[in-house]
């Protein structure tokens, strides 16, 4: 009896995961490019995807992982912008499957840069709210903050977050009081984990630029909820 390729495994799996958009890894496994599925994370799963840290792990553990493969259930495989900048943090081929036109596209790592800061969609360690904080730096005060490495899993993170550290090392003094707030103040939350993993950057007129899991980046009023939910103001010290 024929085994399916990868390709073929995949296709099967997308059709059945439809109208959302599947997501795995490719694998070589036991000698053999092998497709190991991993859930979809992501709110709007229609329309993006957010692979499970866990799943990738697991995947880790048992071969070694050279591609990320997702679908497009509607429309073309042409890759989306936010394909091309997780291709280039993971550093691995994307292959994108169209279910509906039957068709594969494949992405290398080439250097491209996301347009803006607002619109991201998040993905863990390369567009999330630690770097919307250092690329508002660099794009406006032309600062470059140091790049601190994330756990694999988000999970491990909340554990253990490391943000009061981050900042204070990277030149950022904690304010006494959370009041008369700058534009470029670092807002550090506490979020519905319980720990202070969340941070945003104050921008004027009582708006703030956050990204939070499963959302894209956008502009936000600086309401109750994020009043409530402030334990620390951390300002540049230049």
């Amino acid at each position: 009896m024929h085994k399916m390729s990868w390709k073929q495994s995949f296709e099967k799996y997308a059709k059945n995961q439809a109208p959302d958009e599947a997501c795995g890894l490719l694998a070589i496994i036991k000698g053999k490019e092998t497709f190991w599925p991993c859930k979809n994370l992501a709110e709007g799963k229609h329309e993006f995807f957010m692979l499970d840290p866990d799943d990738w792990a697991e995947c880790e553990d048992t071969g070694e992982v050279i591609g990320v493969i997702h679908s497009h259930p509607v429309g073309a495989a042409t890759p989306s912008d936010t394909d091309r900048a997780a291709c280039e943090h993971i550093g691995f081929p994307y292959y994108i499957h169209s279910v509906e036109h039957n068709h594969w596209e494949k992405l290398e790592p080439e250097g491209w840069k996301a347009p803006s800061l607002i619109g991201r969609k998040f993905i863990w360690g390369k567009y999330d709210c630690w770097s919307i904080v250092t690329d508002w730096f660099k794009e406006n005060k032309n600062i470059n903050i140091k790049h601190w490495p994330r756990p694999k899993k988000i999970k491990d993170f909340s554990n253990d977050p490391y943000f009061d550290k981050v900042l204070t090392e990277s030149n950022f003094l904690k304010q006494k009081t959370n009041d008369n707030l700058k534009v470029g103040d670092v807002l550090l939350f506490q979020s519905n984990t319980g720990s202070l993993d969340h941070t945003a950057v104050y921008i004027g007129d009582n708006m703030i630029l956050i990204h939070n899991i499963r959302s894209l980046s956008c502009r936000e009023t600086f309401d109750l909820k994020y009043q409530q939910a402030l334990r620390g103001v951390y300002r540049y010290a230049a």
